[in-house]
């Protein structure tokens, strides 16, 4: 059996000692998320790292990695619209969200039959997500997003134990870190528009209140157990609901619903863009 001894385990301390060191000179610079990413990548393997605010009624925005060469489509289909019905997303908008997690602690029960799963995410080709939550202020919230593909399969109890241990460091930093550069990233806020208005209006006139709430809960990936669970409601209520969803939308499937969302969401992105555009006269 192998042993640390004592002289082996200060050589360890020191070294990480120099790291975090190494990331302090950087807390004040641009250069400070690249220098994260290394530090990171020595306490975890990983595929891909990305860090993004999520801030309220404005689109997430990408601080790592910046230049949108790396970004692939499925990340920029996620920044400008995919978002809304992403999990970590809506346990960030929940206000008490969990420090250390895996997507798999937080996403839905039936998250991988979504059609944001489908449409969005599996294009990242993630075997395991994990994300380390910052609560930068009452309104913003900092996430590392760390995704493992299957050459690398899911985290080690390691080193998911290595990250919690150093959370209270890495959310230190990058406090301190956004109190010197924000000013640098939140000139790309562009706000979120009618993005949240979509969930909370789609079938406004069609469905009833509990019928519009339950459809916003499908298209974010719950069964109908976890929605009576949730409104506290008994199962069968939830299947009836859910069949009156269909009846009353002339749909029969989630890629149904989905698809409606969608051409909602455009029509209030249209009607957004058209606010206090001149209207055409009419020709004499």
């Amino acid at each position: 059996m192998n042993h640390i001894s004592r002289s082996d385990s200060l050589m360890l301390n020191r070294s990480m000692q120099k790291k975090i060191a190494s990331l302090i000179d950087h807390i004040r610079l641009r250069s400070f998320p690249n220098a994260l990413a290394d530090f990171l990548a020595g306490l975890c393997h990983f595929d891909s790292i990305i860090m993004v605010t999520y801030k309220e009624s404005f689109k997430p925005v990408m601080v790592f990695p910046m230049d949108k060469a790396q970004q692939s489509q499925a990340l920029k289909l996620y920044l400008e619209k995919s978002y809304i019905l992403d999990p970590l997303y809506n346990v960030i908008k929940s206000g008490n969200p969990p420090e250390v997690c895996r997507l798999n602690d937080i996403a839905p029960d039936s998250f991988e039959s979504t059609e944001y799963y489908q449409t969005c995410y599996k294009d990242f080709n993630f075997a395991d997500e994990i994300n380390m939550i910052i609560q930068l202020d009452n309104q913003i919230g900092f996430a590392i997003t760390i995704g493992r593909n299957d050459n690398l399969s899911s985290i080690t109890r390691a080193e998911l134990n290595r990250l919690n241990d150093i959370f209270p460091v890495i959310n230190s930093l990058v406090r301190q870190f956004w109190l010197s550069q924000s000013q640098e990233y939140v000139k790309y806020e562009k706000s979120e528009g009618p993005m949240q208005q979509a969930l909370s209006t789609f079938g406004s006139g069609i469905l009833t209140p509990r019928e519009q709430e339950i459809s916003a809960l499908i298209l974010q990936g719950h069964s109908s157990k976890a929605i009576a669970n949730q409104l506290n409601i008994s199962l069968g209520t939830v299947k009836v609901h859910r069949k009156n969803i269909h009846t009353r939308l002339n749909t029969s499937t989630q890629s149904e619903i989905f698809t409606l969302f969608l051409l909602h969401l455009s029509e209030l992105e249209t009607a957004a863009a058209n606010v206090g555009q001149p209207q055409e006269q009419p020709a004499p």
